[in-house]
């Protein structure tokens, strides 16, 4: 079976150029995890690179299937220059490899947190996993493998996710686009919740 890592990285580099860096942290008993940055203008792009190497798997299987289950990678986009968000590989590369540490299967609408700014001074410890499809097309896999999905990261303040679990993911996302909310302002404030 095909490594599909290397045809991730190059639907990576079709949709969003040449990546101008990239690092890699290996968690102990997880594969490693590269997490790559693209400058677009004033945007800075960080995705993953490994978490698909695996399909994430039913956590309460007795079994992980080695072939069938969902694959993706991790986006996340910011203005640049505003903030160091470069410091947030090593929490992106935590959150790639959650399939294989915790079991859990990342999908949109959840929830995610990393328990610590996700860069020094952002108002932000946890993302919510928004629908893949937008910026970067899913790749398609041989039969049977399921299509990586590249799934977009949107930071909330803690005050959005205490929100969204009361009221759900859609709800905050239809909030944050009544208010004009710039997603990508690495220092914004919490959307008026009330």
């Amino acid at each position: 079976m095909a490594d599909v890592l290397p045809l991730v990285e190059a639907r990576l580099r079709s949709a969003l150029g040449e990546p101008d860096a990239r690092a890699g942290v290996t968690f102990l008993g997880t594969d490693r995890i590269e997490v790559l940055r693209f400058s677009d203008g004033d945007v800075v792009r960080y995705a993953t690179l490994g978490m698909s190497a695996q399909p994430m798997g039913d956590p309460t299987a007795m079994l992980a299937d080695p072939v069938k289950g969902p694959r993706a990678e991790l986006l996340i986009s910011v203005r640049s220059g505003l903030a160091d968000t470069d410091k947030v590989r090593r929490p992106l590369a935590v959150l790639a490899a959650s399939p294989q540490v915790e079991g859990v299967v990342v999908a949109p609408g959840a929830s995610l947190d990393v328990g610590e700014p996700l860069w020094p001074g952002a108002p932000f410890t946890s993302v919510l996993v928004a629908e893949p499809g937008g910026l970067v097309e899913d790749l398609e896999l041989d039969e049977p493998l399921d299509p990586v999905h590249f799934l977009p990261l949107l930071p909330m303040t803690p005050n959005e996710a205490a929100w969204k679990r009361v009221h759900g993911a859609q709800a905050l996302q239809e909030r944050w686009l009544t208010n004009g909310t710039d997603l990508r302002d690495p220092s914004r404030k919490s959307v008026p919740l009330e």
